[in-house]
């Protein structure tokens, strides 16, 4: 007797299959609950692993200890998705007998999407991620923490499109955080992809400890190792947590006086 304060669904495994585009994805076992005073904020459960199959892109195979999504339903479009995931990791899925290519893990990461008005909001981090040497062409970098509050403009007309370019898209970067021991680069301001794929940017950069992030970069790109010590060293005169404009007009770049280069057009 009594009433019911919960519902819930379960099922043993998911799996996604389109013939036509030659894409499929297989998880583990789902369980979704909701309260029956709350029936629109349903919190479900993931088991791994994830493997995914998609057109010119190698086969992943990622995995976690625990996957936690949480909703809040609304029509025509969710009011919030949240994901937390712990003991995450990635690697490739080889078909044949290959062995397969480690490529991160992190002991945490989140993620939260909500929609702005036309655009939609993105609310993530993650801890301790390591990104393995045989991934990047065997280069090093040490684990990383990061956050980031970004916005995708005109995001919800792209929802249930099929994007095949980057071209013609645009983000407002509030914060993004990338951090290593007492390292730490902050980038904030607008960045789009004009119809010719030439990327535009009016960002700001901010350093925290220039001489550690000089030593990170320095073995993560050792072809450019003293070019990048030469260019940090000029910003010790500004202190120990500098900042200085990114700008990119054209795909032409500059730091503050500083031309970068030209970035190639994007597809």
């Amino acid at each position: 007797s009594g009433y019911p304060l919960s519902f819930t669904v379960s099922c043993d495994n998911l799996a996604y299959e389109d013939d036509a585009r030659n894409i499929a994805a297989s998880a583990g076992s789902f369980n979704a609950a909701a309260q029956i005073i709350q029936p629109l904020s349903p919190v479900a459960n993931l088991r791994g692993p994830l493997r995914t199959s998609v057109p010119d892109m190698v086969p992943l195979w990622i995995d976690w200890d625990n996957l936690q999504a949480s909703f809040k339903l609304w029509w025509p479009l969710p009011q919030r998705i949240s994901l937390e995931a712990e003991g995450l990791s990635g690697q490739t899925d080889p078909a044949d007998d290959t062995d397969p290519v480690q490529l991160f893990s992190a002991g945490k990461a989140s993620g939260q999407l909500q929609p702005n008005g036309d655009d939609i909001d993105y609310l993530g981090s993650f801890g301790d991620l390591e990104i393995d040497p045989g991934a990047i062409g065997g280069r090093v970098l040490p684990a990383l923490d990061a956050n980031g509050d970004v916005t995708l403009k005109n995001g919800v007309a792209l929802i249930g499109t099929q994007v095949k370019s980057l071209r013609g898209q645009a983000i407002e970067i509030r914060n993004l955080d990338l951090s290593s021991g007492t390292a730490r680069i902050t980038v904030s301001g607008p960045l789009s992809v004009d119809a010719e794929g030439l990327v535009n940017a009016d960002l700001m950069i901010r350093l925290k400890d220039p001489k550690a992030v000089a030593a990170i970069l320095g073995a993560a790109i050792p072809e450019q190792k003293s070019q990048i010590e030469q260019g940090f060293s000029a910003l010790a005169v500004l202190g120990n947590e500098p900042s200085m404009p990114l700008k990119v007009v054209r795909g032409k770049a500059s730091l503050g006086f500083i031309p970068l280069g030209k970035i190639k057009p994007v597809e």
